[in-house]
C-alpha cells in the first residue's frame, strides 16, 4: 500500500517529466493535499499554488464559485467541487487542478449529507472536468487522510492518461 508521500512523489515525477503543474482548491482538508504535495523535494517545479477555501465566501472570492451554485447545491456538492477545480485551474494557470469539499465531522452532517461525505473535482487544461462523491468512515483525521489519498490517486491516474 502506497503512503500519501509515495503518491505525492509519483504525482511529482509525472508532472516533472511532462513539464506540467498542479493546483489545489481545498475545503475540508484545509490545505492537506497541498501540504502532502509540497513535502516532496523539488515540488516548486510542478506545484503552482493551493487555495484553502474553507468558507463559502472564500470559495466565491478565491476560485469563483457562484453564489447560485452554492445556493442551489450547498457547499458539499459535486457542482461546487467542479467550480472549485475549474476556478483554481484558471486562477493558477495550471495544467491540472484538484478540489475537495466535504464533511469531516464530527458534527455538521445531515441525513442527506452525512459526516464522511466528500465531493471531489478535477479540472484539466485540455477542458476535461471530472467529479465524484465518496463516503468515508472514521473520525475527522481518518476522513481527511482518506480524502487526500483519493484525490491524489485519481490525479495520478488522470495525469498518466
Amino acid at each position: 500500500m502506497k503512503t500519501l508521500t509515495d503518491l505525492a512523489v509519483d504525482v511529482g515525477k509525472q508532472l516533472a517529466a511532462s513539464g506540467q503543474t498542479v493546483t489545489t482548491a481545498e475545503s475540508c482538508t484545509g490545505g492537506g493535499i497541498a501540504y502532502v504535495l509540497t513535502e516532496v523535494a523539488g515540488s516548486s517545479g510542478w506545484f503552482e499554488r493551493g487555495f484553502v477555501t474553507y468558507s463559502n465566501q472564500a470559495k466565491e472570492d478565491m476560485v469563483g464559485v457562484s453564489i447560485e451554485t452554492l445556493g442551489a447545491n450547498g457547499a458539499v456538492s459535486e457542482a461546487v467541487a467542479e467550480e472549485m477545480a475549474s476556478g483554481a485551474l484558471a486562477a493558477a494557470n495550471a495544467d491540472f487542478a484538484v478540489s475537495v469539499s466535504g464533511i469531516a465531522g464530527p458534527g455538521g452532517g445531515t441525513k442527506d449529507k452525512p459526516v464522511g461525505m466528500v465531493c471531489f473535482g478535477w479540472a484539466f487544461k485540455d477542458g476535461r472536468r471530472i467529479s465524484d462523491t465518496q463516503y468515508f468512515d472514521g473520525d475527522r483525521h481518518k476522513i481527511r487522510v482518506a480524502t487526500i489519498e483519493h484525490s491524489l490517486r485519481r490525479l495520478l491516474f488522470e495525469i498518466q492518461q
